[in-house]
């Protein structure tokens, strides 16, 4: 099996048209925003911040990281050293609380703003310490066009019918998952110094993030997320659920394109194994809303979100 085969039917069966699946897939982008949705290369972003994970280079890695604009938002590519940008609350708002933001981009881009840094900010108003992982990537041709031409053949071929037990994520993934192990251990290992709860760290990822975060909780072994949030992930596969899985929050468009119309088996498995979950699906949104204001209702899930992690305990201060 391919690892083009193995990740298709990971991601479902998918009914969006080529071209719609490309700015999805690839970017992690909303439709609504497609009158900036020409790719254009930028300057690598000054990440004063940015730690070293220490994971090593991405192996057979030829391409370096790049950059692109798209959508009013910042992607980098070709990723292959990964890094942990803190966003510290107000020392007067801390609670304790920590998240793990995780963007998404298929693992060949990362929308490092929309999925990223902005969250990132949100969540430090509301006092909760954030830190985005710029995870290692697969590679893609270094130039824009042959990125997207890459997209579109891995696309225009027929999809497989799913077969969950084919999928192995921890090993699928296994240089991402590295990632963030590191980036938990990180955060545990400078608590002290960052004001943080080492017992109140969870992890939001945004569709690829999203896997990654689930593949996280499941297969993360020391990493432990307190709890977690999927956001326009996958959601079709049950998994087997341990009896200490932590809290997770979900939220979905029902016209998203990528991951609708496939049933609710993660959710369902949460449920059976007596685990908090909480999920929001949707009637309108697309694929990809993250932090942009748009018309519909799945503009509200940021909101949802804190109130979940309220009703949850993390908002309390730290004692």
């Amino acid at each position: 099996m391919t690892r083009k085969t193995r990740f298709m039917r990971a991601f479902g069966r998918g009914t969006a048209p080529v071209a719609l699946a490309l700015a999805l897939f690839c970017t992690g982008m909303a439709p609504a925003f497609a009158q900036n949705d020409k790719m254009t290369p930028i300057a690598t972003p000054d990440q004063p911040t940015a730690i070293a994970l220490d994971t090593g280079p991405l192996p057979d890695a030829k391409n370096a990281e790049a950059w692109h604009s798209q959508y009013g938002s910042v992607f980098a590519r070709n990723v292959t050293e990964a890094t942990l940008t803190p966003f510290l609350p107000d020392p007067a708002k801390a609670t304790g609380s920590a998240v793990i933001v995780t963007p998404g981009g298929g693992f060949r881009s990362l929308s490092m703003q929309n999925e990223g840094w902005d969250v990132a900010k949100a969540l430090a108003d509301r006092g909760v310490a954030a830190f985005v992982l710029k995870y290692r990537l697969n590679q893609t041709p270094a130039d824009l066009e042959g990125f997207s031409e890459s997209i579109r053949q891995m696309l225009s071929g027929p999809r497989p019918p799913r077969d969950p037990g084919a999928f192995d994520a921890a090993k699928m993934l296994a240089p991402q998952l590295a990632d963030s192990r590191a980036a938990f251990a990180l955060v545990r290992s400078r608590a002290k110094e960052w004001n943080v709860d080492p017992d109140r760290i969870g992890m939001i990822g945004f569709s690829a993030g999203a896997m990654l975060t689930l593949t996280t909780a499941l297969h993360g072994e020391e990493a432990k997320p307190a709890f977690i949030g999927n956001v326009y992930g996958p959601i079709t596969t049950s998994e087997n659920v341990p009896a200490d899985a932590p809290p997770m929050f979900v939220a979905l468009a029902a016209d998203d394109g990528l991951f609708n119309n496939q049933g609710f088996g993660l959710v369902e498995s949460w449920q059976k194994a007596g685990r908090p979950v909480e999920f929001h699906y949707y009637e309108r949104g697309g694929h990809g809303f993250g932090m942009y204001q748009k018309d519909t209702t799945s503009t509200g899930w940021f909101e949802a979100w804190v109130s979940w992690l309220k009703m949850h305990g993390m908002l309390d201060k730290k004692k």
